[in-house]
């Protein structure tokens, strides 16, 4: 039961961020982020994944940054222009009956564009995510020599974040806080430990819908490979990692039309490092684009970073 509540907890924290008006000097030094389409608004991780390679079951706090820069027009010699998304989101991964876990994600998003004409910036609370994930099988011998463990999940996407369909006419479509749409999410994740060695692996497919203003963002695949290591230093446990992820985009829609140049897809190397003491670990990871192709082109990742700290249930 207390695992439950701590759940509703955090449910109820984001719907109270998003029915309080914040002070109005807080808005302007804020710009929104969701983890989705092509580069801004999903709130699920996507690529970055669902787990901590040191605890299992955690409640904690991590903030995304991605760098982007996208043409200012829709010809070659068009400019340049940079986009930075961030997100800070509550994340949480609980057990709740035997081979059930429960996982919240719950963004908030300020994100910032600089056009000639001067900085545009988006903030706000994004869309919530809940997703349940249960283990189809897990080596039961704990003297195994590799120990595997496989789960399934699913997942929905409330749309909690604000939609603002101006921000399609540009260049860049997801400049969002959320996509104002219901969305669904499956989900596998493979772990697979030899000693100090391991692997994580997960794939995630995001359906997307139509939204009450015609607008469909396109649906979503994400896939990463994660090796890791971890290393004892006296009270502390280090896990350095590195792997591969990527994504790929379907083209949005508009009054059911496929709207051009809105699908891509993107390959990145990434690399980090967690490091646990007692009950909480904090972890740090980078990303950067091996091959993209996002919005015909006309969008170039530059970077993502990501930071987490975590309390283990």
């Amino acid at each position: 039961m207390k695992k439950i509540i701590m759940i509703m907890a955090v449910l109820i924290a984001a719907w109270q961020l998003n029915a309080a008006a914040p002070p109005p000097d807080f808005m302007k030094y804020l710009a929104p982020f969701d983890d989705c389409d092509a580069c801004g608004c999903s709130a699920n991780g996507g690529s970055m994944g669902f787990s901590s390679m040191l605890d299992n079951n955690f409640i904690g706090i991590r903030y995304f940054h991605q760098s982007y820069k996208s043409r200012d027009g829709i010809f070659n010699d068009s400019p340049w222009i940079d986009e930075n998304f961030n997100t800070a989101q509550l994340w949480a991964r609980v057990p709740v009956v035997n081979k059930l876990e429960i996982m919240a994600l719950v963004p908030y998003h300020f994100h910032n564009r600089e056009k000639p004409s001067g900085t545009q910036d988006v903030s706000g609370i994004g869309d919530i995510t809940v997703m349940a994930f249960y283990t189809v099988f897990q080596t039961k011998n704990d003297t195994a020599q590799f120990v595997h463990r496989v789960q399934a999940g699913a997942g929905l996407k409330m749309p909690t974040g604000n939609y603002e369909s101006d921000n399609n006419g540009s260049v860049n479509p997801s400049f969002q806080v959320g996509t104002g749409s219901w969305d669904y999410t499956l989900a596998a994740e493979y772990t697979l430990r030899n000693n100090r060695i391991g692997f994580n692996g997960v794939l995630n497919y995001i359906f997307k819908t139509e939204n009450n203003k015609n607008y469909q963002f396109g649906d979503q695949f994400n896939y990463g490979g994660t090796l890791f290591y971890s290393l004892a230093a006296g009270q502390f446990t280090i896990v350095p990692q590195a792997g591969l992820a990527g994504e790929v985009y379907k083209s949005n829609k508009d009054y059911d039309e496929e709207v051009l140049l809105t699908d891509g897809d993107i390959f990145f190397g990434k690399a980090g490092v967690e490091v646990g003491y007692k009950d909480f670990s904090l972890g740090l990871n980078g990303m950067l684009p091996i091959n993209q192709n996002l919005t015909g082109g006309r969008v170039e990742a530059n970077y993502r970073w990501a930071v987490n700290l975590n309390y283990s249930l």
